[in-house]
């Protein structure tokens, strides 16, 4: 790694991204949500009509993904909606589908742009897989109902129709996918520092995780 990089992993709704976001504009960084680069792979099987737990199909949009890959493909307002979502979670536990978007985020890491200080990348597995000798690695975390609760108030701002019941089911089982799947399950890295955002604003732990960047990296923000 020529630039310093920041891994943070996470389940869903836990704020992962929100800070990821914040950081990687607080230290002009470049950030890559490598969660939606699953969303794109498992929306662009959806969309040529075929099945996200068809082994064959994800890994054949994975690699063309791989090989036709621009951030712009990422600004997509389709990837945010549940079905690509849980088709995410689906083609996620693929190892073709990994391999294939593996060198696209270890490349980010090393060279995420000339004018940018640094990378930083989250996900599922960026501490663990991705970017183990990651600097500094970060596992955001909080309470399933927490999340819930927060993932259903984005659907609602969003137009979207959907019940707290529903939502909470939908996180759950997303999550026993991500964490029970054998190819790069879903866990903090030995390493890396745990932040629970449950009870704690986004600025909190934004700060929080700033402190812990300059200390760690030597950086000034």
């Amino acid at each position: 790694m020529t630039k310093p990089v920041i891994a943070i992993d996470g389940p869903a709704a836990s704020g992962k991204g929100t800070l990821a976001r914040a950081l990687a504009h607080r230290l002009d960084f470049g950030y890559l949500d490598t969660g939606a680069l699953y969303r794109l792979v498992g929306y662009s099987v959806l969309e040529r009509g075929q099945n996200p737990a068809d082994h064959a199909q994800a890994a054949e949009a994975a690699y063309f993904l791989r090989d036709y890959f621009t951030p712009d493909l990422l600004n997509n307002p389709d990837l945010r909606n549940d079905a690509s979502g849980n088709a995410a979670s689906k083609v996620a536990t693929m190892p073709e589908v990994r391999k294939a978007l593996l060198d696209l985020q270890q490349n980010f890491a090393s060279n995420p742009g000339g004018a940018f200080k640094g990378a930083i990348l989250d996900g599922r597995d960026i501490g663990t897989v991705i970017c183990p000798e990651a600097p500094l690695k970060l596992f955001i975390t909080a309470a399933p109902e927490i999340r819930a609760q927060r993932r259903l108030k984005e659907l609602q701002s969003r137009g979207i129709e959907a019940t707290y019941e529903a939502v909470l089911k939908d996180m759950l089982e997303r999550d026993a996918r991500d964490t029970a799947r054998k190819t790069a399950p879903m866990k903090p890295a030995d390493d890396a520092i745990i932040i629970d955002s449950s009870h704690i604003s986004a600025a909190e732990m934004l700060e929080k995780a700033l402190d812990t960047a300059m200390q760690r990296l030597g950086l000034s923000a």
